[in-house]
């Protein structure tokens, strides 16, 4: 099975990335999708709280670990993302249409970047990867390539119709 059509939502600490995806779930389900999303740390921290009994499973060297409760299943994987993340995703074809990661810059999806004038410099004009980028500049810069979309931080509906318009394209490329 074909994985979901995952994409990266990227940008310098600060920017708006976790404000952009937590409003464009919605906007995303009001367009009929499934929405998962991922969040992506490139700072190491643990996954299960020290003393708990899922982190003396992981010490112990289990491949897999999961919590479970009446709320849901949290499940870990001893596997860099590289490795782990997309043939995961393919497990969830039937439960999610896209997935949104947060993060993730150097990971292997197509990315929409978050930017903010003087936050640093605009990685589309370094990454060929990137599709759109959401600002509130009134212009992109210069190194900006021809032709990138454009979305202010106020059109997320025209943001929503943009990854509509890619998940549905994949889905009949399939």
């Amino acid at each position: 099975m074909k994985a979901p059509r995952a994409l990266s939502i990227i940008g310098w600490s600060g920017a708006g990335k976790t404000t952009l995806v937590e409003r464009l779930v919605p906007e995303l389900r009001a367009r009929g999708l499934r929405v998962g999303v991922v969040k992506h740390s490139s700072d190491p921290h643990p996954l299960h709280r020290a003393g708990s009994d899922t982190a003396r499973f992981e010490q112990a060297g289990a491949a897999l670990v999961a919590f479970a409760t009446p709320a849901g299943v949290q499940l870990t994987v001893k596997e860099a993302p590289e490795q782990a993340l997309l043939p995961l995703l393919e497990r969830f074809a039937d439960a999610v249409d896209v997935v949104l990661v947060e993060g993730w810059k150097e990971g292997p999806l197509p990315k929409v970047e978050v930017w903010r004038e003087g936050q640093g410099a605009l990685l589309a004009g370094v990454r060929s990867d990137v599709l759109a980028v959401v600002t509130d500049a009134r212009q992109l810069p210069e190194e900006a390539p021809m032709g990138l979309r454009r979305f202010g931080m106020a059109e997320l509906q025209g943001l929503a119709v943009f990854i509509t318009h890619l998940v549905r394209e994949q889905a009949h490329e399939s």
